[in-house]
């Protein structure tokens, strides 16, 4: 318990990433299927899952001993639930949704591109908003889940957020 902390799988390696396929899917929303969107919403939610279920494990060690530790696993699983699916699939998936989709409506009437261009201008920006979109979206959920949820169980219960 000295040593320097494992890296978090899902928060600390590649991983992460899949957390923002939806994001990835909305931007190509103008260029793609939709099944292929619906898709990476799938992506998304299993990275979601995934991460709630890592986080009720490590709670479950962390707490084997203790005479809460059924509600302690709860709490981690369902705290790490609600935030990732706030903060990695609906928030920011609505988000790049609505900028792709004004951003198609305004390169619409702002310029005579031909609608191809138009819908690979809009996928570009959509792709180019995501880095941008992210930490404001993280700090957003963790007032909200501070403000609202996380008083149900106090604040040492809190789950880990990214």
């Amino acid at each position: 318990m000295g040593g320097p902390a494992e890296p978090d799988l899902y928060r600390d390696t590649w991983v992460r990433y899949l957390g923002y396929a939806n994001e990835v899917g909305e931007s190509f929303r103008a260029i793609v299927p939709v099944s292929l969107v619906w898709a990476s919403y799938g992506v998304a939610t299993s990275y979601v899952a995934a991460d709630a279920i890592d986080k009720g494990r490590k709670a479950a060690a962390v707490h084997q001993q203790d005479a809460g530790r059924t509600a302690r696993v709860a709490v981690a699983v369902g705290d790490t639930f609600v935030w990732q699916a706030l903060a990695s699939v609906a928030i920011p998936g609505f988000t790049i949704n609505r900028i792709c989709a004004a951003s198609l409506y305004l390169l619409g009437t702002a310029t005579r591109w031909p609608l191809p261009v138009r819908k690979w201008a809009t996928t570009a920006i959509g792709l180019s908003a995501i880095p941008l979109i992210i930490k404001p979206i993280d700090r957003s959920v963790d007032f909200l889940m501070d403000a609202s949820l996380r008083r149900l169980y106090g604040r040492e219960e809190k789950g880990p957020s990214s």
